[in-house]
Protein backbone atom coordinates (compact mmCIF):
# COMPACT_ATOMS: atom_id res chain seq x y z
CA UNK A 1 0.00 0.00 0.00
CA UNK A 2 2.76 2.51 0.96
CA UNK A 3 4.36 1.83 -2.41
CA UNK A 4 1.70 2.21 -4.10
CA UNK A 5 0.66 5.80 -2.41
CA UNK A 6 4.16 7.03 -2.93
CA UNK A 7 4.19 6.13 -6.74
CA UNK A 8 0.43 8.35 -6.52
CA UNK A 9 -1.73 5.55 -6.90
CA UNK A 10 -4.62 5.78 -3.80
CA UNK A 11 -7.04 4.35 -5.84
CA UNK A 12 -4.85 1.10 -6.18
CA UNK A 13 -3.75 1.27 -2.42
CA UNK A 14 -7.96 2.09 -1.40
CA UNK A 15 -8.90 -1.20 -3.48
CA UNK A 16 -6.13 -3.84 -1.42
CA UNK A 17 -7.14 -1.62 1.79
CA UNK A 18 -10.96 -2.89 0.78
CA UNK A 19 -9.86 -6.70 -0.16
CA UNK A 20 -8.10 -6.78 3.07
CA UNK A 21 -10.72 -5.81 5.11
CA UNK A 22 -13.69 -8.27 2.86
CA UNK A 23 -10.81 -10.92 3.42
CA UNK A 24 -11.36 -10.77 7.56
CA UNK A 25 -8.69 -8.81 8.37
CA UNK A 26 -8.61 -6.32 11.17
CA UNK A 27 -6.20 -2.65 9.96
CA UNK A 28 -5.56 -1.46 13.00
CA UNK A 29 -5.12 2.94 13.93
CA UNK A 30 -1.73 2.85 12.60
CA UNK A 31 -3.11 1.99 9.19
CA UNK A 32 -6.01 4.09 9.28
CA UNK A 33 -3.70 7.15 10.31
CA UNK A 34 -1.25 6.11 7.75
CA UNK A 35 -3.69 5.70 4.73
CA UNK A 36 -4.94 8.98 5.70
CA UNK A 37 -1.67 10.94 5.97
CA UNK A 38 -0.68 9.63 2.76
CA UNK A 39 -4.16 10.37 1.19
CA UNK A 40 -4.14 13.85 2.39
CA UNK A 41 -0.41 14.33 0.96
CA UNK A 42 -1.89 13.31 -2.61
CA UNK A 43 -5.23 15.59 -2.07
CA UNK A 44 -7.69 12.65 -2.03
CA UNK A 45 -9.98 14.55 0.09
CA UNK A 46 -12.44 12.53 -0.73
CA UNK A 47 -11.18 9.75 1.27
CA UNK A 48 -11.42 11.83 4.45
CA UNK A 49 -14.92 10.87 5.86
CA UNK A 50 -14.86 7.45 5.05
CA UNK A 51 -11.83 6.47 6.71
CA UNK A 52 -13.29 8.47 9.98
CA UNK A 53 -16.33 6.09 9.29
CA UNK A 54 -14.26 3.31 9.59
CA UNK A 55 -12.24 3.65 12.63
CA UNK A 56 -15.90 4.55 14.55
CA UNK A 57 -17.27 1.77 12.53
CA UNK A 58 -14.49 -1.00 14.00
CA UNK A 59 -14.69 1.08 17.49
CA UNK A 60 -10.76 1.91 17.26
CA UNK A 61 -9.67 4.31 20.48
CA UNK A 62 -8.36 7.22 18.20
CA UNK A 63 -5.12 8.27 19.55
CA UNK A 64 -2.81 12.06 19.45
CA UNK A 65 -1.24 10.95 16.00
CA UNK A 66 -4.51 9.94 14.73
CA UNK A 67 -6.16 13.42 15.45
CA UNK A 68 -3.42 14.88 14.29
CA UNK A 69 -3.91 13.43 10.73
CA UNK A 70 -7.52 14.35 11.21
CA UNK A 71 -6.91 17.87 11.81
CA UNK A 72 -4.42 17.97 9.20
CA UNK A 73 -6.57 16.50 6.34
CA UNK A 74 -9.55 18.73 6.78
CA UNK A 75 -7.23 21.81 6.91
CA UNK A 76 -5.67 20.71 3.60
CA UNK A 77 -8.75 20.25 2.30
CA UNK A 78 -9.57 24.02 3.27
CA UNK A 79 -12.86 22.78 5.79
CA UNK A 80 -12.07 24.35 8.91
CA UNK A 81 -15.01 23.95 10.64
CA UNK A 82 -14.59 20.17 10.58
CA UNK A 83 -10.64 20.95 11.61
CA UNK A 84 -11.02 23.48 14.55
CA UNK A 85 -13.83 21.06 15.93
CA UNK A 86 -11.47 18.22 15.89
CA UNK A 87 -8.26 20.56 17.19
CA UNK A 88 -10.67 22.10 19.72
CA UNK A 89 -10.79 18.14 21.16
CA UNK A 90 -9.51 18.04 24.46
CA UNK A 91 -7.91 14.39 23.62
CA UNK A 92 -5.74 16.28 21.43
CA UNK A 93 -2.09 17.00 21.46
CA UNK A 94 -1.56 19.05 18.48
CA UNK A 95 2.18 18.80 17.38
CA UNK A 96 4.11 21.82 15.69
CA UNK A 97 3.43 20.43 12.08
CA UNK A 98 -0.37 20.43 13.03
CA UNK A 99 0.01 23.74 14.11
CA UNK A 100 1.84 25.09 10.81
CA UNK A 101 -0.54 23.23 8.96
CA UNK A 102 -3.74 25.60 10.31
CA UNK A 103 -1.67 28.83 10.60
CA UNK A 104 -1.40 28.00 6.87
CA UNK A 105 -4.78 27.15 6.19
CA UNK A 106 -6.28 30.28 7.94
CA UNK A 107 -3.48 32.11 5.72
CA UNK A 108 -5.12 30.34 2.87
CA UNK A 109 -8.38 32.14 3.71
CA UNK A 110 -6.99 35.22 4.15
CA UNK A 111 -7.93 35.56 7.69
CA UNK A 112 -4.51 36.39 9.52
CA UNK A 113 -6.57 36.98 12.36
CA UNK A 114 -7.43 33.39 13.03
CA UNK A 115 -3.90 32.39 11.94
CA UNK A 116 -2.36 34.81 15.17
CA UNK A 117 -5.36 32.95 17.05
CA UNK A 118 -3.50 29.74 16.28
CA UNK A 119 -0.11 31.10 17.10
CA UNK A 120 -0.89 32.54 20.04
CA UNK A 121 -2.52 29.04 21.18
CA UNK A 122 0.56 27.34 19.84
CA UNK A 123 2.79 29.43 22.02
CA UNK A 124 0.78 29.23 24.74
CA UNK A 125 1.26 25.56 24.91
CA UNK A 126 5.06 25.41 25.34
CA UNK A 127 5.73 24.79 21.52
CA UNK A 128 7.58 27.47 19.78
CA UNK A 129 6.84 28.39 16.08
CA UNK A 130 9.54 27.49 13.87
CA UNK A 131 10.59 29.72 10.52
CA UNK A 132 7.86 27.68 8.31
CA UNK A 133 5.09 29.28 10.94
CA UNK A 134 5.77 33.15 10.68
CA UNK A 135 7.26 32.68 6.74
CA UNK A 136 3.39 31.13 6.06
CA UNK A 137 2.81 34.68 8.36
CA UNK A 138 5.09 37.12 6.32
CA UNK A 139 3.87 35.85 2.88
CA UNK A 140 0.35 36.11 3.88
CA UNK A 141 0.67 39.99 5.00
CA UNK A 142 2.71 40.59 1.59
CA UNK A 143 -0.22 38.82 -0.35
CA UNK A 144 -2.64 41.31 1.09
CA UNK A 145 -0.64 44.48 0.21
CA UNK A 146 0.96 44.51 3.67
CA UNK A 147 4.39 44.36 3.59
CA UNK A 148 5.25 47.00 6.44
CA UNK A 149 3.42 44.52 8.86
CA UNK A 150 5.37 41.52 7.35
CA UNK A 151 8.68 43.36 8.29
CA UNK A 152 7.36 43.97 11.62
CA UNK A 153 7.06 39.88 12.43
CA UNK A 154 11.02 40.25 11.53
CA UNK A 155 10.96 41.50 14.99
CA UNK A 156 8.73 39.13 16.58
CA UNK A 157 10.73 36.40 15.54
CA UNK A 158 13.79 37.55 17.01
CA UNK A 159 12.28 37.62 20.10
CA UNK A 160 11.13 33.94 19.55
CA UNK A 161 15.32 33.14 19.13
CA UNK A 162 14.06 32.11 15.28
CA UNK A 163 16.61 33.50 12.90
CA UNK A 164 14.86 34.87 9.81
CA UNK A 165 16.09 32.90 6.46
CA UNK A 166 16.84 34.03 2.64
CA UNK A 167 12.90 33.03 2.24
CA UNK A 168 11.48 35.43 4.64
CA UNK A 169 13.60 38.28 3.36
CA UNK A 170 12.70 37.61 -0.53
CA UNK A 171 9.32 37.40 0.81
CA UNK A 172 9.03 41.14 2.36
CA UNK A 173 11.40 42.73 -0.59
CA UNK A 174 9.04 41.26 -3.57
CA UNK A 175 6.40 43.14 -1.05
CA UNK A 176 7.99 46.11 -1.35
CA UNK A 177 8.82 46.07 -4.93
CA UNK A 178 5.41 44.71 -6.01
CA UNK A 179 4.13 47.94 -4.20
CA UNK A 180 6.12 50.25 -5.92
CA UNK A 181 8.29 51.08 -2.89
CA UNK A 182 11.77 50.03 -3.89
CA UNK A 183 13.76 52.24 -1.78
CA UNK A 184 11.86 50.39 0.85
CA UNK A 185 12.98 47.11 -0.20
CA UNK A 186 16.86 48.67 -0.23
CA UNK A 187 16.50 49.67 3.05
CA UNK A 188 15.44 46.38 4.05
CA UNK A 189 18.42 45.05 2.10
CA UNK A 190 21.03 47.29 4.30
CA UNK A 191 19.60 46.05 6.96
CA UNK A 192 19.84 41.85 6.31
CA UNK A 193 23.02 42.08 7.68
CA UNK A 194 22.07 43.17 10.84
CA UNK A 195 19.80 38.74 11.09
CA UNK A 196 23.12 37.48 9.34
CA UNK A 197 21.05 37.08 5.85
CA UNK A 198 23.31 37.89 2.70
CA UNK A 199 21.00 39.19 0.08
CA UNK A 200 21.13 36.56 -2.88
CA UNK A 201 20.93 36.77 -6.50
CA UNK A 202 16.91 36.99 -6.92
CA UNK A 203 17.01 39.60 -4.44
CA UNK A 204 19.15 41.95 -6.49
CA UNK A 205 17.30 41.18 -9.60
CA UNK A 206 14.05 41.88 -7.94
CA UNK A 207 15.52 45.23 -6.50
CA UNK A 208 17.09 46.27 -10.24
CA UNK A 209 13.80 45.35 -12.18
CA UNK A 210 12.40 47.72 -9.66
CA UNK A 211 14.52 50.56 -10.28
CA UNK A 212 14.00 49.87 -14.17
CA UNK A 213 9.98 50.42 -13.68
CA UNK A 214 10.57 53.37 -12.02
CA UNK A 215 13.28 54.70 -14.40
CA UNK A 216 15.34 55.39 -11.26
CA UNK A 217 18.98 55.14 -13.05
CA UNK A 218 20.95 55.94 -9.93
CA UNK A 219 19.21 53.27 -7.77
CA UNK A 220 20.31 50.79 -10.16
CA UNK A 221 23.68 51.76 -10.26
CA UNK A 222 23.16 51.58 -6.12
CA UNK A 223 22.01 47.87 -6.39
CA UNK A 224 24.99 46.97 -8.81
CA UNK A 225 28.06 48.43 -6.32
CA UNK A 226 25.89 46.74 -3.77
CA UNK A 227 26.26 43.32 -6.02
CA UNK A 228 29.55 43.89 -6.17
CA UNK A 229 30.40 44.70 -2.15
CA UNK A 230 28.35 41.36 -1.24
CA UNK A 231 30.56 39.34 -4.07
CA UNK A 232 27.27 38.70 -5.96
CA UNK A 233 27.78 38.39 -9.63
CA UNK A 234 24.85 39.18 -12.26
CA UNK A 235 23.35 36.52 -14.30
CA UNK A 236 21.52 36.08 -17.24
CA UNK A 237 18.80 37.64 -15.88
CA UNK A 238 20.37 40.48 -14.55
CA UNK A 239 21.64 41.41 -18.21
CA UNK A 240 18.22 40.71 -19.41
CA UNK A 241 16.72 43.31 -16.99
CA UNK A 242 18.79 45.84 -17.93
CA UNK A 243 18.63 45.06 -21.93
CA UNK A 244 14.79 44.82 -21.68
CA UNK A 245 15.28 48.72 -19.97
CA UNK A 246 17.46 50.02 -23.04
CA UNK A 247 15.17 48.17 -25.74
CA UNK A 248 12.22 49.39 -24.58
CA UNK A 249 13.44 53.13 -24.48
CA UNK A 250 14.77 52.20 -28.18
CA UNK A 251 18.33 52.94 -27.49
CA UNK A 252 19.55 49.71 -28.89
CA UNK A 253 23.23 50.55 -29.13
CA UNK A 254 23.30 50.37 -25.29
CA UNK A 255 21.21 47.64 -25.44
CA UNK A 256 23.44 45.72 -27.37
CA UNK A 257 26.37 46.70 -25.43
CA UNK A 258 24.70 45.08 -22.37
CA UNK A 259 24.21 41.98 -24.55
CA UNK A 260 28.14 41.44 -25.50
CA UNK A 261 29.47 42.56 -21.70
CA UNK A 262 27.20 39.59 -20.88
CA UNK A 263 29.16 37.26 -23.80
CA UNK A 264 32.81 38.63 -22.31
CA UNK A 265 31.68 37.60 -19.00
CA UNK A 266 30.83 34.34 -19.88
CA UNK A 267 27.31 34.38 -19.26
CA UNK A 268 25.60 32.13 -22.12
CA UNK A 269 22.63 34.20 -23.49
CA UNK A 270 19.14 32.38 -23.62
CA UNK A 271 16.43 32.80 -25.78
CA UNK A 272 14.54 35.42 -23.59
CA UNK A 273 18.11 37.43 -23.88
CA UNK A 274 18.02 37.30 -27.74
CA UNK A 275 14.01 37.74 -27.77
CA UNK A 276 14.57 40.82 -26.21
CA UNK A 277 17.53 41.95 -28.80
CA UNK A 278 14.77 41.01 -31.91
CA UNK A 279 11.98 42.78 -29.96
CA UNK A 280 14.20 45.64 -29.94
CA UNK A 281 15.64 45.86 -33.50
CA UNK A 282 11.78 45.21 -35.01
CA UNK A 283 10.64 48.37 -33.08
CA UNK A 284 13.86 50.81 -34.76
CA UNK A 285 12.52 48.95 -37.68
CA UNK A 286 15.45 46.99 -38.57
CA UNK A 287 13.82 43.45 -39.31
CA UNK A 288 17.62 41.99 -40.92
CA UNK A 289 19.30 42.71 -37.72
CA UNK A 290 16.20 40.69 -35.93
CA UNK A 291 16.96 37.36 -38.22
CA UNK A 292 20.77 37.54 -37.94
CA UNK A 293 20.04 36.68 -34.70
CA UNK A 294 18.40 33.48 -35.43
CA UNK A 295 21.76 32.87 -37.50
CA UNK A 296 23.76 33.86 -34.07
CA UNK A 297 21.32 31.49 -32.17
CA UNK A 298 22.15 28.49 -33.88
CA UNK A 299 25.82 29.02 -34.10
CA UNK A 300 25.62 29.20 -29.66
CA UNK A 301 23.29 26.33 -29.83
CA UNK A 302 20.39 28.42 -28.40
CA UNK A 303 17.47 26.81 -29.62
CA UNK A 304 14.76 29.98 -30.80
CA UNK A 305 11.29 29.14 -29.87
CA UNK A 306 7.74 30.20 -31.77
CA UNK A 307 8.02 33.87 -30.02
CA UNK A 308 11.67 35.03 -31.13
CA UNK A 309 10.29 33.62 -34.67
CA UNK A 310 6.93 35.30 -35.01
CA UNK A 311 8.55 38.50 -33.75
CA UNK A 312 11.18 38.23 -36.74
CA UNK A 313 7.96 37.86 -38.69
CA UNK A 314 6.25 40.86 -37.26
CA UNK A 315 9.26 42.59 -37.84
CA UNK A 316 9.07 41.75 -42.01
CA UNK A 317 4.96 42.21 -42.35
CA UNK A 318 5.48 45.88 -40.63
CA UNK A 319 8.38 46.45 -43.28
CA UNK A 320 6.01 45.53 -45.90
CA UNK A 321 8.23 42.44 -47.04
CA UNK A 322 5.92 39.81 -46.89
CA UNK A 323 7.93 37.76 -48.88
CA UNK A 324 10.72 37.80 -45.75
CA UNK A 325 8.21 37.20 -43.78
CA UNK A 326 7.23 34.09 -45.43
CA UNK A 327 10.87 33.06 -45.52
CA UNK A 328 11.30 33.14 -41.99
CA UNK A 329 8.22 31.15 -41.97
CA UNK A 330 9.65 28.33 -43.84
CA UNK A 331 12.63 28.81 -41.09
CA UNK A 332 10.99 28.04 -38.46
CA UNK A 333 9.22 24.77 -39.60
CA UNK A 334 12.63 23.67 -41.21
CA UNK A 335 13.68 23.89 -37.92
CA UNK A 336 10.67 21.87 -35.98
CA UNK A 337 9.07 24.78 -34.38
CA UNK A 338 5.12 25.08 -34.86
CA UNK A 339 3.45 28.13 -35.43
CA UNK A 340 0.95 29.30 -32.92
CA UNK A 341 -2.20 30.86 -33.24
CA UNK A 342 -0.45 34.24 -33.11
CA UNK A 343 2.14 33.44 -35.82
CA UNK A 344 -0.77 33.33 -38.18
CA UNK A 345 -2.42 36.25 -37.68
CA UNK A 346 0.72 38.19 -38.10
CA UNK A 347 0.86 36.70 -41.08
CA UNK A 348 -2.98 37.88 -41.65
CA UNK A 349 -2.28 41.21 -40.47
CA UNK A 350 0.91 41.70 -42.84
CA UNK A 351 -1.35 41.05 -45.61
CA UNK A 352 -3.74 43.22 -44.35
CA UNK A 353 -1.57 46.47 -43.59
CA UNK A 354 -0.63 44.93 -47.34
CA UNK A 355 -3.58 45.69 -48.58
CA UNK A 356 -3.94 42.21 -49.68
CA UNK A 357 -6.86 40.59 -48.01
CA UNK A 358 -7.03 37.67 -50.33
CA UNK A 359 -3.82 36.73 -49.22
CA UNK A 360 -4.89 37.23 -45.76
CA UNK A 361 -7.82 34.92 -45.88
CA UNK A 362 -5.37 32.33 -47.73
CA UNK A 363 -3.57 32.24 -44.67
CA UNK A 364 -6.59 29.82 -43.02
CA UNK A 365 -5.96 27.33 -45.48
CA UNK A 366 -2.32 27.11 -43.87
CA UNK A 367 -3.78 26.95 -40.38
CA UNK A 368 -6.24 24.54 -41.22
CA UNK A 369 -2.85 22.45 -42.37
CA UNK A 370 -1.08 22.85 -39.04
CA UNK A 371 -3.98 22.41 -36.91
CA UNK A 372 -4.28 25.47 -35.66
CA UNK A 373 -8.06 26.50 -35.01
CA UNK A 374 -8.66 30.57 -35.89
CA UNK A 375 -10.72 32.32 -33.38
CA UNK A 376 -13.52 35.10 -34.00
CA UNK A 377 -10.20 37.38 -33.76
CA UNK A 378 -8.40 35.62 -36.72
CA UNK A 379 -11.87 36.16 -38.52
CA UNK A 380 -12.02 39.86 -37.18
CA UNK A 381 -8.58 40.60 -38.81
CA UNK A 382 -9.70 39.07 -42.38
CA UNK A 383 -12.93 40.92 -42.04
CA UNK A 384 -11.40 44.50 -41.20
CA UNK A 385 -8.50 44.02 -44.02
CA UNK A 386 -11.48 43.23 -47.07
CA UNK A 387 -13.67 46.34 -45.20
CA UNK A 388 -10.15 48.35 -45.68
CA UNK A 389 -10.75 47.64 -49.34
CA UNK A 390 -14.07 49.13 -49.22
CA UNK A 391 -15.78 45.53 -49.82
CA UNK A 392 -17.70 45.25 -47.09
CA UNK A 393 -19.81 42.28 -48.75
CA UNK A 394 -16.48 40.29 -48.24
CA UNK A 395 -16.42 41.76 -44.64
CA UNK A 396 -19.98 40.10 -43.90
CA UNK A 397 -19.24 37.06 -45.75
CA UNK A 398 -16.47 36.48 -43.24
CA UNK A 399 -17.84 37.64 -40.09
CA UNK A 400 -20.95 35.19 -40.98
CA UNK A 401 -18.48 32.47 -40.87
CA UNK A 402 -18.20 32.67 -37.51
CA UNK A 403 -21.52 33.49 -36.51
CA UNK A 404 -21.70 29.65 -38.17
CA UNK A 405 -19.01 28.66 -36.68
CA UNK A 406 -20.42 29.74 -33.15
CA UNK A 407 -23.93 28.25 -33.78
CA UNK A 408 -22.42 24.64 -34.27
CA UNK A 409 -20.23 25.02 -31.28
CA UNK A 410 -23.52 26.05 -29.06
CA UNK A 411 -24.97 23.29 -30.60
CA UNK A 412 -22.32 20.67 -30.06
CA UNK A 413 -22.21 21.85 -26.26
CA UNK A 414 -25.85 21.34 -26.06
CA UNK A 415 -25.13 17.48 -27.19
CA UNK A 416 -22.07 16.93 -24.93
CA UNK A 417 -24.51 18.42 -22.03
CA UNK A 418 -27.19 16.05 -23.37
CA UNK A 419 -24.65 12.98 -23.44
CA UNK A 420 -23.02 13.57 -19.57
CA UNK A 421 -27.01 14.02 -18.44
CA UNK A 422 -27.77 10.74 -19.98
CA UNK A 423 -24.66 8.90 -18.69
CA UNK A 424 -23.04 7.47 -22.29
CA UNK A 425 -20.34 6.00 -21.57
CA UNK A 426 -19.08 6.88 -25.39
CA UNK A 427 -16.12 9.08 -25.67
CA UNK A 428 -17.57 12.36 -27.08
CA UNK A 429 -13.98 13.71 -27.64
CA UNK A 430 -14.75 12.76 -31.35
CA UNK A 431 -17.06 15.36 -31.92
CA UNK A 432 -14.84 17.97 -30.59
CA UNK A 433 -12.54 20.14 -33.44
CA UNK A 434 -9.30 19.42 -31.72
CA UNK A 435 -6.82 21.45 -30.37
CA UNK A 436 -3.09 22.87 -31.58
CA UNK A 437 -1.19 19.85 -32.32
CA UNK A 438 2.36 20.72 -31.77
CA UNK A 439 3.98 16.83 -31.56
CA UNK A 440 4.33 14.24 -34.76
CA UNK A 441 1.72 11.51 -34.33
CA UNK A 442 2.10 8.26 -36.52
CA UNK A 443 1.10 8.79 -39.63
CA UNK A 444 1.01 12.50 -39.65
CA UNK A 445 2.41 15.19 -41.60
CA UNK A 446 5.51 16.82 -39.91
CA UNK A 447 5.79 20.64 -39.38
CA UNK A 448 8.96 20.71 -41.75
CA UNK A 449 7.34 18.03 -44.72
CA UNK A 450 4.39 20.87 -44.38
CA UNK A 451 6.32 23.92 -44.69
CA UNK A 452 7.82 22.46 -47.64
CA UNK A 453 4.19 21.30 -48.98
CA UNK A 454 2.85 24.85 -48.20
CA UNK A 455 6.05 27.06 -49.32
CA UNK A 456 6.54 25.10 -52.48
CA UNK A 457 3.05 26.16 -53.91
CA UNK A 458 4.56 29.86 -53.11
CA UNK A 459 6.07 31.68 -56.23
CA UNK A 460 7.13 35.10 -55.99
CA UNK A 461 5.77 37.97 -57.60
CA UNK A 462 7.52 40.85 -59.27
CA UNK A 463 7.53 43.37 -56.33
CA UNK A 464 9.08 40.86 -54.23
CA UNK A 465 6.08 39.52 -52.12
CA UNK A 466 5.07 35.64 -51.80
CA UNK A 467 1.77 35.15 -53.77
CA UNK A 468 1.06 31.71 -51.75
CA UNK A 469 -1.19 29.43 -53.76
CA UNK A 470 -3.98 28.00 -51.42
CA UNK A 471 -6.33 25.14 -52.58
CA UNK A 472 -9.30 24.17 -50.79
CA UNK A 473 -9.94 27.37 -49.62
CA UNK A 474 -12.90 29.01 -51.93
CA UNK A 475 -15.21 26.15 -50.42
CA UNK A 476 -15.42 27.69 -46.71
CA UNK A 477 -16.66 31.28 -47.64
CA UNK A 478 -19.10 30.20 -50.74
CA UNK A 479 -17.69 33.12 -52.62
CA UNK A 480 -14.01 33.27 -54.48
CA UNK A 481 -12.09 36.72 -53.61
CA UNK A 482 -12.80 39.32 -55.94
CA UNK A 483 -9.71 40.57 -58.14
CA UNK A 484 -8.32 43.47 -56.86
CA UNK A 485 -6.13 45.97 -57.36
CA UNK A 486 -2.52 44.73 -55.46
CA UNK A 487 -0.69 47.73 -54.83
CA UNK A 488 1.90 47.03 -52.14
CA UNK A 489 1.49 49.51 -48.95
CA UNK A 490 4.56 50.00 -46.77
CA UNK A 491 4.08 49.12 -43.47
CA UNK A 492 5.35 51.65 -40.53
CA UNK A 493 6.12 50.40 -36.96
CA UNK A 494 5.01 53.06 -35.00
CA UNK A 495 6.65 53.46 -30.88
CA UNK A 496 5.19 55.96 -28.87
CA UNK A 497 6.48 56.81 -25.64
CA UNK A 498 9.53 58.97 -24.25
CA UNK A 499 12.89 57.89 -25.09
CA UNK A 500 15.13 58.42 -21.46
CA UNK A 501 18.55 56.95 -20.34
CA UNK A 502 17.75 54.54 -17.41
CA UNK A 503 21.00 52.90 -16.84
CA UNK A 504 24.57 52.88 -17.51
CA UNK A 505 26.47 49.99 -19.38
CA UNK A 506 27.97 47.91 -16.80
CA UNK A 507 31.28 45.99 -17.57
CA UNK A 508 32.59 43.12 -15.59
CA UNK A 509 36.24 42.19 -14.95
Amino acid sequence: MNILLEKGKPQNAVSIFNNLIEKGHKPSLITYTTLLASLTVQKRFEYINPIISLVQKNRLEPDPVYFNAVVNAFAESGDMEKAMKVFNNENIKPNLRTYNVLVRAWCNKNNIKEARDILSRMVASGIGPDVITYNTLVSSYVQNGLTKEAEGVILEMQENNVRPNERTCGIIISGYCKEGRIRDALRFVYGMKGFGVRPNLVVFNSLIKGFLDLSDRNGVEEVLTLMEQFGVKPDVITFSTIMNAWSAAGYMIKCREIFDDMVRAGIKPDVHAYSILAKGYIRAQEPEKAEELLTAMKRSRVCPNVVIFTTVISGWCSHGSMGSAIRVFGKMIDNGISPNLKTFETLIGGYAENKKPWKAEEVLGIMERFDVRPEKSTFMLIAEAWRAMGLTKEANRVMGSVRKQNTDETRLESLESFYQKEGVNSSFSRLQIPNVVLSDQKGSTGPAKRSRMVLKEAECSSDGLCSTKVTNLNCRFGERAPTVSRKRLQGQLCVSGQFAPLCTVFLLN
